[in-house]
């Protein structure tokens, strides 16, 4: 436990004091992102959980452990708390920190490299339904930080997670068990739409049955229970995708996300441990 003691007292001198901000890009992006929107964190908490301890021959330790952290925004008279847990990896020897490695919000390989063209409108079916925000945001919000036990829990499980909030709005399922169709889980097989951010950002663009998604604009326009996809490098493959669940002073989304576990968090992800100056966003209208 030593360890760990070592590790909660570096980021509570980190979170705390800014001290040595610059050896973690993604905590400096992030207060400087709020500090940009015009927000002051007034408050913020870290928490540590080792769960690995790995030690080898030169007396150096690779520890797992999550990271929990609180940050209590404010601006004027509107305040709400953002939450995130990450995955993190250090390497010790001794008390001194030699290497750190975090989560990467990525949502794995590209299984299915096409393209989900919309099907020819002879074979529409009728699978319209009224979409029902509220459920699909309480979704998110009771399971932003665990895994429903009736679905699998993927190890790069963002895509999963936001299906699972479609599928509580009311979205039904069409396409199985083709796994290039439509989208659908099973339990023992699921839609490449279902899992994987790049379909699932291609599928939303193309389908015209079930859960659709209309393209808009801007960010501003987003509503809760609307979904935000993200291409990191800006190279064509899309990775990542979050649910707004609210919005800010100034109008603008908050989400929440699985795989680096967020709530609350603001929509652009410039915090993000993925982030580069090529970010693409696709924003979709959920139910249009």
């Amino acid at each position: 436990m030593v360890n760990g003691n070592i590790l909660t007292d570096f980021w509570n001198e980190v979170l705390t004091s800014q001290r040595d901000m610059d050896t973690v890009p993604w905590l400096k992006r992030k207060w400087e992102l709020h500090r940009e929107r015009g927000y002051r964190i007034a408050r913020v908490f870290g928490a540590v959980t080792p769960y690995q301890r790995i030690e080898d021959s030169d007396s150096r330790t690779d520890l797992r452990y999550m990271l929990k952290t609180n940050f209590v925004l404010k601006k004027k008279n509107d305040f709400y708390v953002e939450e995130l847990e990450m995955d993190c990896r250090v390497q010790m020897k001794h008390k001194e920190i030699l290497r750190h490695e975090f989560t990467e919000e990525k949502n794995g390989p590209v299984e299915d490299d096409k393209k989900y063209e919309p099907i020819p409108m002879g074979e529409v079916r009728d699978l319209r339904f009224n979409y029902d925000r509220r459920s699909a945001v309480r979704y998110a919000e009771r399971w932003w930080n665990s895994y429903n036990p009736a679905y699998r829990t993927f190890t790069d499980d963002c895509t999963n997670f936001i299906s699972q909030c479609m599928r509580a709005g009311g979205a039904p399922m069409w396409g199985a068990p083709n796994r290039g169709k439509g989208w659908w889980y099973s339990g023992k097989s699921w839609s490449y739409s279902w899992a994987v951010a790049h379909s699932f950002r291609w599928y939303l663009s193309g389908s015209r049955q079930g859960l659709t998604g209309k393209e808009i604009d801007s960010p501003k326009e987003l509503i809760p229970g609307d979904v935000i996809c993200y291409d990191f490098e800006g190279d064509g493959r899309w990775n990542h995708n979050t649910i707004v669940v609210s919005k800010d002073a100034d109008g603008m989304p908050l989400v929440n996300a699985h795989t680096s576990n967020s709530r609350m968090r603001y929509w652009s992800y410039e915090d993000s441990t993925a982030y580069t100056p090529n970010i693409e966003y696709k924003f979709f209208r959920i139910g249009e």
